[in-house]
């Protein structure tokens, strides 16, 4: 007869579990409001995910300590993992989403945001990605990024236009090949090591000396797919532009920052075990990878003529410039992914904001889009101050000195030349040169050609608020001044990369 098993709340160690909980919470509070009280403002569900974001940060903070005090921290069953990986993500993805959120107060009508279903799912999928990156077990990061996927996919689909439905059915398409391959992968490794734990996995794999290369390696190409769909890497890019052109831009900016940093935690986690081995076909196939998506996505942002669509594919060559950090594998690169994203989310939040505010319900005949090139032309002239905005977080993207990505660049490339990468920080370089060519050619549009037609300046800030105009600020003051804060941000974040082992 079985014997019941004692469980102290004390072993348990819920604190780990707080962060996930408080927006799921949220979610949950927002929903029974609406059957209590239908057909309520959208202000009111904007405030309380906001007051539980705040909360959320405050939870994350308390762990920080937990972590600070004790190192790495499990909790719940030893499922969860609190450590300065699973901190800084965390960190990283709250402050973005209290940027998202205000987003939803435009000038104009857009029926998304008056549904609190939005607002509840867009919490949901916030405690989906946080589990993924506070845990190195591979059930509860499944768990994890198809609680948060299957939100997202909804969420793209209440833009409610054609393009949204076709984005939509496109993502959940490729979500649900990723998934299958994630869950293949997931069961190699089960199989040949007897558990789904990452730092398991690591200890078996490595005691036995790799002895069943073939299925590793089997294992590793699934995995690495999977990821790849997520983090849009080529050539599992293919969904990304159409789902960014059908989503509205504001959640395209979203998309671009925080479901990629949850997925380079789990890519982070699951590779650097294999590179630190010796593994050298990993090595290569990563290299390969990243050099690819780098220079592939440059060349197709080139022959944009939408602004947005040349946003996306510039979302996609970031994506591959920071996935060298993980190939590269030291705390230096570790450290420099984290910083690089910090900046990026200020950055192209930004960018995609500055398009959120010209969202044009009803297009004028000379427009192929709502955001082609020739919307921009002349922008100076009739919306100086929106095109001033534009022009920096473009010259940032670029890498520009001083703005925020610049630096960012400058400590990734370095990782990569001390890690010995010297070729691949070379091809970085060049990358990053190839890129300022079109983020060059929008401030020239702006700032050197006659407006078409329209010479309304309105145009360019229709759906402006004071929330709007606020986040665009911060974003600006965020990529203007990051040199101040570049060096204490570092200490902060390479102390806690290095106390967790990266």
């Amino acid at each position: 007869m079985l014997e019941p098993v004692n469980v102290s709340l004390e072993s348990l160690n819920l604190m780990t579990l707080a962060p996930m909980l408080i927006p799921i919470i949220g979610a949950l509070l927002i929903l029974i409001i609406d059957i209590i009280k239908g057909g309520l403002d959208k202000t009111l569900y904007v405030m309380i995910s906001i007051l539980f974001l705040l909360l959320d940060l405050g939870a994350i903070a308390e762990t920080a300590d937990l972590f600070t005090q004790n190192g790495t921290v499990m909790g719940v069953f030893d499922v969860m993992l609190i450590d300065g990986l699973a901190i800084l993500s965390q960190l990283i993805i709250v402050v973005a989403s209290l940027l998202f959120i205000p987003l939803a107060l435009t000038h104009k009508r857009f029926h998304e945001f008056s549904y609190p279903e939005f607002f509840a799912l867009f919490l949901f999928m916030l405690g989906g990605f946080q589990f993924m990156v506070a845990t190195d077990n591979l059930i509860l990061i499944f768990v994890g990024l198809e609680t948060a996927s299957l939100a997202l996919y909804t969420l793209i689909a209440m833009h409610n236009r054609d393009k949204s439905f076709e984005a939509a059915v496109k993502y959940f398409t490729m979500g649900a090949l990723a998934a299958g391959f994630f869950s293949f992968g997931s069961m190699v490794f089960y199989a040949l090591t007897g558990s789904i734990e990452i730092n398991q996995i690591a200890s078996v794999l490595e005691a036995n000396g790799f002895a069943d290369m073939g299925f590793v390696l089997i294992g590793v190409v699934f995995i690495l797919a999977a990821l790849g769909f997520k983090l849009s890497l080529v050539p599992f890019h293919t969904w990304a532009p159409d789902v960014y052109e059908g989503s509205s831009a504001s959640l395209a900016g979203f998309m671009s920052i925080v479901p990629k940093i949850a997925v380079f935690i789990v890519a982070m986690r699951m590779f650097e075990f294999l590179i630190h081995s010796g593994v050298i076909w990993l090595e290569v196939i990563l290299y390969i990878v990243v050099v690819v998506t780098m220079t592939m996505a440059n060349i197709w942002a080139l022959v944009q003529t939408d602004v947005k669509r040349m946003l996306a594919y510039s979302s996609i060559s970031h994506a591959g410039f920071v996935m060298a950090a993980i190939l590269i594998g030291t705390t230096q690169s570790n450290s420099a992914l984290f910083l690089y994203w910090v900046l990026f989310s200020f950055t192209n939040l930004g960018a995609f904001s500055m398009l959120w505010i010209s969202r044009q319900k009803h297009l004028p005949v000379y427009q192929s889009s709502d955001h082609s090139y020739n919307k921009f032309a002349g922008m100076i002239q009739t919306s100086p101050v929106a095109a001033t905005i534009m022009g920096v977080f473009m010259l940032s993207l670029a890498g520009l000195p001083p703005f925020a990505l610049f630096w960012g660049k400058l400590y990734l490339i370095s990782s990569a030349v001390t890690g010995g990468y010297t070729v691949l920080a070379l091809i970085m370089a060049l990358n990053s040169a190839i890129a300022g060519y079109y983020y060059i050619k929008l401030i020239v549009y702006m700032f050197m050609k006659e407006p078409v037609i329209n010479k309304d300046g309105h145009v360019f800030v229709a759906n402006a608020t004071t929330p709007l105009r606020t986040i665009i600020g911060i974003a600006a003051v965020g990529t203007i001044f990051a040199f101040v804060a570049v060096n204490p941000v570092l200490e902060f974040i390479t102390a806690l990369v290095y106390k967790s082992g990266y």
